[in-house]
């Protein structure tokens, strides 16, 4: 019992008390009460104090976290079947979100020259070595010839398959190992926190360049990573006869980051964030590409061969069907992607080929003259 406390009196058997009136204690038995303020009375005093003397702060706003399709925590989240579960994975929007697009507009600009210029520093060296290897081939056969080499049974199967492919299939081999190991990747439980940051591009991300390029190369569904494989591989011969090896590479790298580019201005400008991925954009380039400069082709569906349309009419259907899901907000893909990648392809061979590629003169000339500048200065120091 504290000090003053009223004293109920005495309980009767039932629990109820005997008298209903309070017993206090006299004032002689009661202690004096000494006002002193406690330590967080004190505190909160001063705080008051300088509060008022220094003018109240606005108390700083309490950002909500979102989903990454823009809705609320607690809010259901409807996700894709092409993509991860990103239930957990919580995104904070910018207050300015044009603000985030700035770093992946120089990123997709320096990415874009960066390909190209390698693209045609790369073509240099095989046209050199191309002279060298015609005679590295004419002593290999004439060691063969002293001491033939045994080759296994299994690694001439594999030189007999490679042999029968063409230029361009031989292209995108890389191209499609690439993407099978980083979907198993996304089988790696302790990878997945990793992989949705840098293998998802999400303009509400704090991971902004990075996964614009290595997102191209991700797929969390193996029937998404299937289709997209097989019309790369199906397109991979017409587009490297076209182009080259060299530019195809430079174009489809290029169009990755581009097309998430354009993903992530649609998603800024509707406010539907969200994680995409796939090489769906990549591979849009190269077929809008290819029906630009074959537009007369034949194709068909896989399941349905015996329908066969244009080249043209299927780049106006697929451009028409991507438009009307952007502007309809369809979720299923990302159609504004898919839109930026055809446009980048259709672009490209009308007008990109001669812009870029066919300047590549200087930068060729400049690594030329450090070729060949080189040796000469390592032969004299030497």
């Amino acid at each position: 019992m504290r000090p003053g406390e009223a004293v109920s009196g005495p309980k009767s058997a039932s629990g109820a008390s005997a008298s209903r009136a309070p017993c206090v204690l006299p004032s002689a038995l009661r202690q004096p009460q000494v006002w002193a303020p406690s330590r967080l009375g004190l505190d909160s005093w001063f705080h008051f104090f300088f509060q008022s003397k220094n003018g109240f702060r606005k108390a700083p706003r309490k950002i909500e976290p979102r989903r990454p399709d823009g809705g609320l925590v607690n809010e259901g989240y409807r996700r894709s079947s092409l993509t991860p579960p990103v239930e957990e994975t919580l995104f904070y929007t910018s207050p300015y979100p044009l603000r985030n697009l700035v770093k992946p507009l120089f990123f997709t600009v320096g990415f874009t020259g960066c390909a190209f210029g390698s693209a045609a520093i790369w073509q240099y060296e095989s046209l050199k070595s191309r002279v060298q290897s015609y005679f590295d081939a004419v002593k290999a056969d004439w060691l063969d010839s002293l001491s033939p080499q045994k080759e296994g049974e299994f690694r001439k199967q594999v030189n007999k398959w490679w042999n029968t492919l063409s230029d361009g299939q031989r292209t995108v081999t890389g191209i499609i190992a690439a993407n099978v190991f980083v979907f198993c990747l996304w089988r790696v439980p302790s990878l997945q926190r990793s992989m949705i940051k840098y293998f998802t591009s999400n303009p509400a991300s704090k991971a902004l360049c990075t996964p614009m390029l290595l997102s191209t190369f991700s797929h969390f569904s193996l029937l998404h990573m299937m289709a997209n494989m097989y019309v790369l591989w199906s397109f991979s011969t017409s587009i490297v006869s076209i182009l080259g090896k060299e530019q195809f590479v430079a174009v489809y790298l290029s169009a990755g980051v581009i097309s998430t580019f354009v993903s992530y201005v649609s998603k800024v400008a509707t406010g539907r964030f969200g994680p995409s991925l796939g090489a769906s954009g990549a591979i849009m380039t190269v077929l809008a590409a290819v029906c630009t400069k074959i537009p007369e082709g034949k194709l068909a569906i896989i399941f349905l061969p015996m329908f066969t349309f244009t080249a043209g009419n299927a780049l106006k259907a697929i451009i028409a069907m991507d438009t009307a899901g952007m502007i309809l907000g369809w979720k299923f893909f990302d159609h504004a992607a898919h839109l930026g990648g055809a446009l980048f392809g259709i672009w490209y061979i009308t007008h990109g080929h001669e812009l870029i590629w066919k300047n590549r003169e200087p930068l060729v000339k400049i690594w030329h003259e450090m070729r060949t500048s080189n040796p000469k200065k390592g032969g004299g120091s030497g």
